[in-house]
């Protein structure tokens, strides 16, 4: 075979051939022309003293004969004829079989990695081992106002060397394993406190996603995940109990523990500081007939409204079922047209239109009726209004019944008795069969949070605890008590604190707060530490100069006691209760988590500087400011969005980008990995 190099000189073309011993010219001709069996490889010569373009020419003759060079070209050259032209066909055969087998092959091997990583979670040797526990915690003393058990030391408190360090920290008692508490947990340093949780159940539940479980479109589990798990970041520890009562003076919380004899348990936790998220219950608005209604707040109450809406689809095909009990049983009602009950609804539509001709005789779907009472005259009332209408307006498509205007006097066990606002203003009493009825009207205060306020005098509220700006439960000891949440409400009496704001500057003049009369410069620095005290009212405090001039009447230049007050007053009536949404409670145990590091981070100064009194929480960090991130709702194959002015709505991309949202925030890996196999789980195989 011949072997050929070929190699490009400034003006010819030439080959070395080592049969004809030497270079042979070549005439001029395009590379087309040089024969294709050879292999050839090109060789430009660049001279290094020379510019770079310039070519020079190689002595050949002196070369030809040279081993080196022969033994250099036999190196570089190959000898072996070029590859045969397949076919397409057999191309993609080879590829195809070629992927197929590097797909196998590394499936296989995750397949076997995670058999491996399998295998290494089983333990088989025996885990326990000598664990020092002190006597106090297995016999705690006996103390306080009702000589209960005080549990100084719990009995894990020297599981490790770190949990051992946090013996004699600070002690931070949280109440609730809700969105506020877990929020705050995941927020705290780990080394700054010795923190216990104490709840009465032993999760974390995702709230906005409960509706989505009740139909089977999410198993529960997805929505759950272990306070134990959360806890430990902290090196904390948690008792699946029950808050009953605080002795704010002692500082001793009293807890209820059922024991295995199904006995109540009362102790006392001591606290250095606590803090209250033990959420509410639904409000009942004094309606009667409240025990033939199913809520939705809890896990237990997810199950049960699914094992309801099952039990009356079962008897609704029964041959004894009448024609009239059929439709009764197959009647929905819903009371409340807020998130939660729209949400629900939608959910049960979704099942009945979807899911039910599946399994289920299809005259069921044709008798299914879905009812949502609101007592306002749109449902979703807090959105933006241009929502709530397309939200109606999609009902109706679904033939989703909407009653607005409307008010729940009695529910009975096979109907319910409402009132409804005519076209002319009229009231008319009207009554629904149903064969289930969804209660979710708002929320109320607990036992625990109304016992706390029938302690404190201060506490007017009877919906919530009343907090200040930095969350901090009023009547109780300075900066020992914080409540978070649904149980709370930030109080907003601008007004009240006006002798607070002018105390500075009469102290400066010399003068009574309440006889002195500020100028426009000075009502700017009262502005101003207004702001700091309560953050919610800056937005009414933008444009100074005219409430400046509107509140100065007798056109003085300067704004008396009087005045100042009714611009405060009516600032206090701008200003709204915060909303009790998972959104607040999360953005509160932030917040409190923040300061309480803040704190914790400051006390070896205090200490040093023997500083335990006055203002500290004002003094170290600012008051607590809640910020709107914007309100969504599930309506049935469709979303709607409401971000601070900026709303729309849409139909399965809007799903898909709810969706989205609620996977961002959900608490864990785990969860998000259920949630989405709960999702693909309802395309492939329905609810």
């Amino acid at each position: 075979m011949l072997r050929t190099v070929k190699a490009m000189l400034p003006s010819r073309t030439y080959i070395y051939s080592p049969l004809n011993g030497g270079m042979q010219r070549l005439p001029r001709c395009p590379s087309s022309c040089t024969p294709r069996l050879l292999s050839t490889v090109r060789f430009t010569y660049q001279h290094e003293h020379r510019p770079s373009s310039a070519l020079v020419s190689v002595n050949w003759a002196s070369r030809r004969k040279s081993p080196v060079f022969h033994h250099f070209l036999r190196s570089i050259v190959s000898s072996a004829p070029l590859p045969k032209h397949r076919s397409r066909v057999f191309r993609f055969f080879y590829r195809f079989f070629a992927y197929t087998g590097g797909f196998i092959l590394v499936s296989g091997g995750l397949v076997l990695a995670f058999f491996a990583y399998d295998a290494s979670t089983y333990r088989e040797d025996l885990t326990y081992n000598d664990i020092p526990v002190s006597e106090r915690a297995l016999e705690p003393r006996r103390g306080g106002p009702k000589n209960l058990p005080i549990a100084e030391v719990l009995v894990d408190d020297d599981d490790s060397e770190a949990m051992t360090r946090q013996k004699h920290k600070p002690k931070l008692v949280i109440l609730g394993s809700g969105w506020g508490s877990v929020a705050m947990l995941k927020t705290l340093n780990p080394d700054d406190y010795h923190v216990t949780v104490v709840s009465p159940v032993n999760y974390f539940l995702f709230t906005p996603m409960l509706p989505s479980a009740t139909v089977g479109t999410l198993e529960l589990r997805s929505l759950v995940e272990p306070v134990r798990g959360i806890v430990q970041r902290v090196r904390g520890h948690f008792l699946r109990a029950e808050a009953v009562d605080i002795e704010l003076s002692e500082r001793l919380l009293e807890v209820a523990q059922t024991d295995s004899g199904g006995e109540k348990r009362h102790f006392y936790l001591p606290y250095d500081k606590l803090v209250i998220g033990v959420g509410s219950v639904t409000n009942a608005h004094g309606v009667q007939g409240l025990e033939n209604c199913s809520f939705l707040k809890t896990v237990d109450d997810a199950r049960d409204v699914r094992n309801k809406v099952l039990v009356n689809l079962e008897h609704a095909c029964l041959p004894t079922t009448t024609d009239k009990e059929r439709r009764r049983l197959l009647s929905f009602v819903i009371s409340g047209g807020g998130p939660t009950g729209v949400e629900f609804a939608a959910e049960l539509f979704d099942l009945l239109n979807e899911d039910l001709g599946r399994a289920f005789p299809k005259i069921l779907r044709n008798e299914v009726s879905v009812h949502v009472i609101q007592s306002r005259g749109h449902i979703l009332n807090t959105y933006d209004e241009a929502l709530s209408k397309y939200a109606e307006a999609r009902f109706a498509k679904d033939q989703v019944e909407v009653l607005t205007n409307s008010r729940v006097k009695e529910v009975r066990p096979d109907k319910i008795i409402f009132t409804q606002k005519g076209e002319n203003g009229e009231v008319i009493t009207k009554e629904l069969p149903m064969g289930f009825c969804l209660w979710s009207t708002g929320v109320a205060q607990n036992e625990f949070c109304k016992r706390i306020s029938s302690k404190l005098e201060i506490q007017k509220n009877k919906h919530a605890l009343e907090t200040d700006t930095h969350l901090r439960l009023i009547g109780a000891p300075l900066g020992s008590v914080y409540a978070i949440g649904d149980c709370a409400t930030v109080q907003n009496n601008v007004a009240d604190h006006l002798v607070h704001f002018l105390r500075t500057l009469a102290y400066e003049k010399g003068k009574d707060p309440e006889k002195m009369a500020i100028t426009f410069n000075e009502w700017r620095q009262v502005a101003q530490r207004v702001k700091q005290r309560f953050p919610q009212a800056s937005d009414h405090l933008r444009r100074l100069d005219r409430l400046f001039e509107q509140y100065d009447k007798d056109r003085s230049g300067t704004l008396d006691f009087d005045e100042l007050r009714e611009l405060l007053v009516q600032i206090d009536s701008k200003l709204t209760s915060l909303p009790a949404t998972a959104q607040r409670a999360h953005q509160q145990g932030q917040y409190l988590g923040r300061k309480l590091n803040k704190l914790a981070q400051a006390a070896p100064g205090m200490v040093a500087n023997e500083i335990d009194y006055g203002d500290l929480d004002e003094a170290f960090y600012r008051a607590f400011q809640y910020k709107h991130l914007g309100s969504l709702a599930y309506i049935g194959n469709a979303a709607v969005f409401d971000f601070g002015g900026l709303s729309f709505s849409g139909g399965l991309f809007a799903v898909y980008l709810w969706r989205s949202v609620y996977f961002a925030q959900s608490v864990s890996l785990r969860t998000r990995i259920l949630l989405a196999m709960d999702w693909s789980k309802r395309a492939l195989f329905g609810r």
